[in-house]
């Protein structure tokens, strides 16, 4: 059932609340890449056990999130956070305290089975709680802009933490969190569900997980340069799961995902901006942190405080959303901000191997302010475009087209970069054959080599290789850039017809008509 409509105070309190409890995810994600040396040095994995250190989390979330939302819609929201919440916590003991590679991997996949049931369940919290339109998009855009302070601040909060305590201790600093979303979301949170939820289908519970994760695996796998038979056989298998998934899905009166949504121009385009945006982030992350730290030699603490402005930039720009809609409309919002964060990425073809701090600012501003701002407007379209009842299974599949457009983001652009990089590595004569092969790989692996040079030889082949990588940010910043306009572009066409305002369909699915009459925006 839903409750009956709450007090302003607790609405607002229920966003704090659920905010708080996505910032926990969101530092999640980014404190483990800062505390792998540290953890390597101690358990010692091996180079595939570290892989599915780093994946295994990403693996289980995205598997289950679709899933867990429509649980969600049947048992309750607050009691799946609640319930979330104490597994994160616990799982984030586990992780701290893991004394083998093999028990880390299981607390970080039982820490992604937690996430699954928490991200969906905020976001759904939040369409519930926020009965008037405007308000639940001022709402969904401060969310959005926690999420992207949350992704800065690992960094930051990881590096505080590394050079004063041992790498457990970015994994225990969950805690406390979880302990106050559970003591103050026990009481602020509204319960609501699915009234008449119907059967949970027991055969498209393991195609969706199966296709999800199977597809992820074979995408980061290319990711890490070993795109063989496995990834291969994962692809298919996965886009087989899928395709059977979606098929059923059309047959069931209760299915988990109500894929003729997908035919309305409006969810599909929010769907794919959102994809496409977070495509583009991660890989930006991941290019700008090698960068900072290769590149300039800057320590991760210094690389982190870094992207604060981006973090903030983001933060506003969620926060601004509902006014820019009310402005501009969706689509010319959504479009202004993939532009924007597309003249972030112009500013970023310009990076040279000498910091320059107003470009690299300007940078983040523009990239965090438009993907922020696209972010929000995608999230609230897709959330209000289902009854209230089936929120959490709106989110979940939002929340998973995002978790695959970030590993699609390093996967494609991180193979642009490498092959950019390896075409541009010109080395100078007399290097050992050992030397140029390592400094063809990476850039890691040429400073790497370089270090055992005489003097000389080493300035020169460091120099050589983070002139390349400068060479292989310029292109794989300039395919990010023109992909992001090609999608500001067709964002005006896709979301032309949604209206400023999309009504409350709390008592009902909405009607797929209702989009062509609205006024357009």
């Amino acid at each position: 059932m839903n409750h009956p409509p709450i007090s302003r105070a607790r609405a607002w309190a229920t966003l704090a609340i659920a905010c708080l409890a996505a910032l926990l995810l969101a530092l999640d994600l980014t404190v483990l890449h800062l505390a792998v040396p540290a953890l390597t040095a101690d358990l010692r994995p091996s180079a595939t056990q570290l892989l599915w250190i780093a994946d295994v989390y990403g693996f289980a979330l995205g598997g289950l999130l679709v899933t867990m939302g429509n649980v969600g819609d049947r048992i309750g929201r607050k009691r799946l956070l609640l319930i979330g919440a104490a597994l994160f916590g616990a799982a984030s003991v586990a992780t701290a305290y893991a004394p083998t590679p093999e028990a880390l991997i299981a607390a970080r996949a039982l820490l992604g089975v937690a996430g699954s049931t928490i991200m969906p369940s905020t976001l759904s919290i939040i369409r519930d709680a926020f009965t008037d339109p405007r308000e639940r998009t001022a709402a969904v855009g401060i969310w959005s802009g926690a999420n992207a302070g949350g992704f800065a601040l690992g960094p930051v909060v990881g590096g505080v933490l590394l050079d004063h305590f041992w790498w457990g201790a970015v994994f225990l600093i969950n805690v406390p969190v979880v302990i106050l979303v559970i003591a103050v979301g026990a009481v602020v949170l509204p319960e609501s569900r699915n009234p008449a939820p119907g059967r949970l289908d027991a055969l498209s519970v393991p195609l969706s997980v199966v296709g999800v994760v199977a597809v992820i695996y074979a995408i980061k796998e290319a990711a890490h340069g070993s795109a063989g038979l496995d990834a291969g056989a994962a692809l298919l298998v996965g886009v087989a799961a899928l395709v059977v998934f979606t098929r059923r899905q059309t047959r069931l009166a209760e299915p988990l995902i109500d894929v003729r949504l997908f035919r309305r121009r409006a969810f599909a385009g929010a769907i794919g901006c959102a994809v496409v945006a977070m495509f583009a982030n991660l890989a930006m992350s991941l290019l700008m942190a090698q960068y900072f730290q290769l590149v300039l030699g800057w320590s991760p603490l210094q690389a982190g405080l870094m992207t604060l402005p981006g973090a903030l930039a983001g933060l506003v720009g969620g926060v601004l959303s509902a006014r820019l809609i009310a402005s501009w409309g969706r689509a010319r919002a959504v479009a202004v901000g993939l532009g924007l964060a597309t003249l972030g990425f112009a500013f970023y073809t310009r990076l040279d191997t000498q910091p320059d701090i107003p470009l690299l600012v300007a940078a983040m501003l523009a990239f965090g302010l438009g993907t922020g701002l696209a972010f929000a407007v995608t999230n609230d379209t897709v959330l209000a475009s289902v009854p209230r009842e089936r929120a959490g299974a709106a989110a979940a599949i939002s929340e998973t087209g995002m978790e695959v457009g970030g590993a699609l983001g390093i996967a494609v652009l991180g193979s642009v970069l490498n092959g950019a990089y390896r075409g541009s590595v010109e080395l100078p004569a007399g290097v050992p054959e050992d030397v140029r092969r390592a400094a063809e790989d990476s850039l890691a692996a040429a400073l790497d080599a370089a270090a055992g040079l005489p003097a000389g030889a080493a300035e020169a082949v460091a120099a050589t290789a983070r002139e390349a990588f400068l060479t292989g940010i310029g292109v794989t910043m300039a395919v990010a850039g023109a992909l992001l306009a090609a999608v500001a572009a067709a964002a005006l066409y896709a979301l032309r017809d949604v209206p400023k305002v999309i009504p409350d369909s709390a008592g009902g699915a909405h009607d797929p008509s209702a989009d062509a009459a609205a006024p357009r925006s």
